[in-house]
């Protein structure tokens, strides 16, 4: 008898370990890889369906003033105005970034931001508006956005007032992927747990046993023998549908690993905050709460001139150092001494995620700190990517296609999975079987 070697034993606890954990979560990871799939164009399919807020026609108008937008905006929304979006398509509409003038006080500036964006990666240097840390009631309150035609100053509509279909589709999508929709229950299931939480913490969970997954799926796709490594490369189909299932599991699950390991490494962030300390320290990015904070550069009042500086001013200075074509965005300073934030972002189909920031005087519009994203060290980088990285936008369309197939990919595996499963159990009952009828013949 062939002794068995330690590869194979490991390479079989591997094997085990794949299969629970995989049957243990797989109706969550496809739930969660289905939802995420869908969700990897939810930008552009929002835009889609509401077009009239996104789509313009210069018709040969010139642009409107800067201060004139914002005093409609101000005018329309009964709110005032903490920073705009300046796409570099003249196509595409401005968004301006609105707070009621109730909730001023005692808050920090927020740029444009998505909704769901739940987590933040701090970059160390420029500060968003240059301003503490906000505190008080209602700090976690965001800005609405404003879509504003800047060739007619006509408002077309606002995010808080969209309504359509297709965006509470998505808005479905999301909660399902990220909280299983438990957070659309009202009763807590749980006392002293909130339902948004607990959908958390099982998606985390789930997903920490998915990367699991991928990790020792990767380890068993070697062969036995190192020489048969091609067959793994390809999928059989003039073969049985159990051999083509089989190989789909196989070889679909090796070409799309590294990306369903950043989605799954990355995706437990969203859910529990030890994650995500412990992650950040990894990079050796993490800032303790007690730590002191980092002084942002801020604003010489003393330099305050008659003539108030413009929104052109402030974008003409930023562009000085930033000088490539991008969409640039704005965040007013939210006292006296607080700068001008202008980040830039680079547009097109291979386009980064990350973008460049400078902050500016107010007063001078002099440039006080500069913080390009391609000079900052490896960890910090790959720290302030880590949305982008689960989310598939870190290089623009190009990464959002390759990560589309790869969730798709994702989406499948629990079910060729279990498959395989299936079809090994019922082969062993089967061959069980033959022996006892051998054993009754003899």
């Amino acid at each position: 008898m062939k002794k068995e070697t330690t590869w194979a034993r490991i390479r079989k606890f591997l094997t085990d370990v794949h299969l629970w954990l995989g049957l243990g979560s797989g109706i969550i990871v496809l739930v969660v890889c289905l939802t995420g799939t869908i969700y990897v164009f939810n930008t552009e399919i929002r835009e889609a369906a509401t077009p009239e807020l996104f789509k313009i026609n210069p018709n040969g108008l010139k642009i409107r003033t800067h201060e004139e937008l914002i005093a409609v905006v101000e005018r329309s929304s009964e709110g005032k105005v903490v920073g705009m979006r300046m796409p570099a398509d003249q196509h595409r509409s401005w968004q301006f970034s609105v707070r009621k003038k109730e909730e001023k006080k005692g808050k920090s500036i927020e740029t444009i931001v998505p909704v769901e964006k739940e987590i933040k990666t701090p970059r160390k240097g420029v500060k968003e508006g240059g301003s503490a840390k906000a505190k008080g009631p209602g700090k976690n309150s965001r800005p609405v956005t404003y879509y504003v035609n800047p060739y007619t100053a006509e408002v077309l509509g606002n995010s808080a007032a969209i309504k359509s279909t297709t965006v509470d589709f998505m808005g479905y999508m999301f909660s399902l992927h990220r909280w299983l929709l438990l957070d659309k229950i009202e009763e807590p299931i749980f006392e002293g747990l909130e339902n948004r939480k607990l959908g958390s913490y099982i998606t985390g969970i789930a997903t920490i046993l998915f990367t699991v997954g991928v990790l020792t799926g990767m380890a068993i796709w070697f062969p036995k023998k190192i020489k048969s490594w091609k067959q793994g490369l390809k999928i059989k189909w003039s073969g049985s549908w159990k051999r083509t299932n089989h190989d789909l599991h196989n070889t679909l699950g090796f070409y799309s690993c590294i990306f369903l390991f950043l989605m799954g490494v990355t995706g437990p962030l969203f859910s529990f905050d030890w994650y995500r300390d412990g992650l950040r320290k990894t990079l050796g990015t993490y800032q303790s709460p007690d730590a002191p904070p980092v002084k942002a550069p801020s604003s010489n009042p003393e330099l305050a001139i008659s003539k108030k500086l413009s929104v052109a001013d402030y974008s003409a200075a930023a562009s000085q150092v930033l000088n490539y074509h991008g969409d640039l965005h704005l965040s007013f300073p939210a006292d006296s001494v607080a700068t001008v934030v202008v980040t830039k972002y680079k547009n097109g189909f291979f386009a980064p995620a990350a973008g460049d920031k400078v902050a500016l005087d107010q007063y001078s519009g002099e440039v006080l700190e500069l913080s390009k994203f391609s000079e900052m060290p490896f960890n910090e980088r790959v720290s302030g990517s880590l949305k982008a990285l689960h989310l598939g936008d870190v290089y623009g369309t190009f990464t959002k296609l390759i990560y589309f197939l790869a969730c798709l990919i994702a989406t499948s595996l629990p079910v060729s999975g279990t498959l395989i499963w299936l079809n090994k159990m019922k082969k062993k009952k089967k061959k069980s079987g033959v022996n006892l009828s051998v054993q009754s013949a003899v």
